[in-house]
């Protein structure tokens, strides 16, 4: 796919969705840290039904830390891998009050230090939390790159490096809120959406329908 078209890809995909933005509820980096946490294998909308309560009586990590994972566990039940969520999210804490004078790292090494961060996780909370030009990518944003011919790659990783070389600067910090939400509701995995598709034109899928 050559640059012209990339651009033209962000371009529609800019006009369709100029309020991107994550559907996480969260109020600072501390908040979306562990939201995206919560969210690995579950739905934004399962992590929000938890979050706002959970917050409010726990707003920082020494106040969730006094919780017990115990308590955690139960609080977040409803949602997918609660024990194991659960457990990251205290020494998560823990090691945010003892290493990090209880603040978000704000690089990737030392996000990648925390329990249950992983790459994704980690450019999520970069992105949105930080500001920087990093394209987090998801099931929706792998599937998307690949079936459009946006990014192919073999791997998630592959798809990243591959996005964020092709992806025009002005876009980058954008990109993975556009290509997350068109992939979530339009560019699905089933009964995706291609006669609703603003970028279907640009689209190299060999099955879509124009």
């Amino acid at each position: 796919m050559n640059s012209k078209t990339v651009n033209i890809i962000y371009e529609k995909l800019h006009r369709s969705l100029p309020d991107a933005r994550s559907e996480l509820v969260y109020q600072n980096s501390f908040q979306l840290l562990i939201s995206v946490i919560l969210s690995a294998q579950a739905t934004d909308k399962s992590v929000n039904a938890v979050t706002p309560d959970l917050f409010k009586k726990h707003p920082n990590p020494k106040t969730l830390l006094t919780l017990g994972e115990a308590k955690l566990k139960k609080s977040i039940q409803t949602i997918g891998l609660a024990p194991t969520k659960a457990k990251n999210i205290i020494k998560t804490c823990q090691i945010l009050l003892e290493q990090f004078d209880g603040k978000v790292p704000d690089n990737r090494e030392d996000l990648e230090s925390l329990p249950g961060v992983g790459r994704k996780t980690a450019n999520v909370v970069l992105s949105e939390g930080f500001d920087q030009p990093t394209i987090a990518v998801d099931t929706h944003v792998f599937r998307l790159a690949n079936r459009t011919g946006l990014a192919p790659g073999k791997n998630v990783l592959e798809t990243e490096l591959k996005l964020l070389e092709v992806t025009p600067r002005k876009w980058l910090k954008q990109a993975h809120r556009y290509l997350i939400l068109h992939g979530r509701y339009v560019c699905k995995a089933k009964n995706y959406l291609c006669t609703d598709c603003v970028i279907r034109r640009e689209c190299e899928y060999p099955d879509k329908k124009i």
